[in-house]
């Protein structure tokens, strides 16, 4: 993990220094893990290892992951206490995703799906920590809050921070100062 940071900080320092400045000193391991005890949930690794280095994002830089912002771990709490509560309060009573079961739950959210970004409209991507029988455990989702998709976007919180490492070398992405964040090059 240490490395991917580093090849994503290299990247942000030189082509979005907005967004490098916006990266959050290092989490504690004691706020970690009353994160996760919030949570009810122990985080994989790698997810541990990355709050380590930075604590999210401030919300008011530039988006970081693909114009989404990389939560910090009270934002976290915060985006996953909304979607328990209406899950508690019984919003989602009846309501299933559109995906088939077998890599990710039928449920339109599920308490073990964590939110570690955020699009500014209700969207995550999350770790997910139920996955459905034939799912990796801790692999990341899209969640949109008003569309039932939940496409598996990396096996892991690792293979998503190095895949994305690998487009902002190749030139997949650009800062785009219109959207305020670290864009596809297409959508800049």
């Amino acid at each position: 993990m240490e490395q991917i940071w580093s090849r994503i900080e290299r990247w942000l320092e030189a082509n979005a220094p907005l967004a490098f400045a916006g990266l959050k000193a290092p989490a504690t391991m004691i706020e970690i893990e009353e994160t996760e005890q919030f949570l009810g949930v122990t985080l994989p690794g790698s997810v541990r290892r990355s709050y380590l280095r930075h604590n999210g994002q401030t919300p008011d830089s530039p988006a970081i992951l693909i114009g989404w912002e990389w939560l910090s771990l009270e934002r976290i709490r915060n985006e996953w206490k909304v979607w328990k509560d209406l899950l508690d309060g019984g919003d989602f009573d009846g309501i299933e995703n559109g995906e088939d079961g077998t890599a990710i739950r039928r449920d339109w959210w599920h308490p073990a799906w964590i939110p570690i970004s955020y699009s500014g409209s209700g969207d995550h991507h999350c770790v997910d920590l139920a996955p459905g029988p034939e799912g990796t455990h801790g692999q990341i989702i899209e969640m949109w809050h008003d569309e039932p998709s939940r496409p598996v976007v990396a096996a892991s919180f690792e293979e998503f921070l190095a895949d994305y490492a690998e487009g902002l070398e190749r030139g997949d992405y650009v800062f785009s100062e219109d959207w305020f964040a670290v864009v596809r090059s297409e959508d800049a």
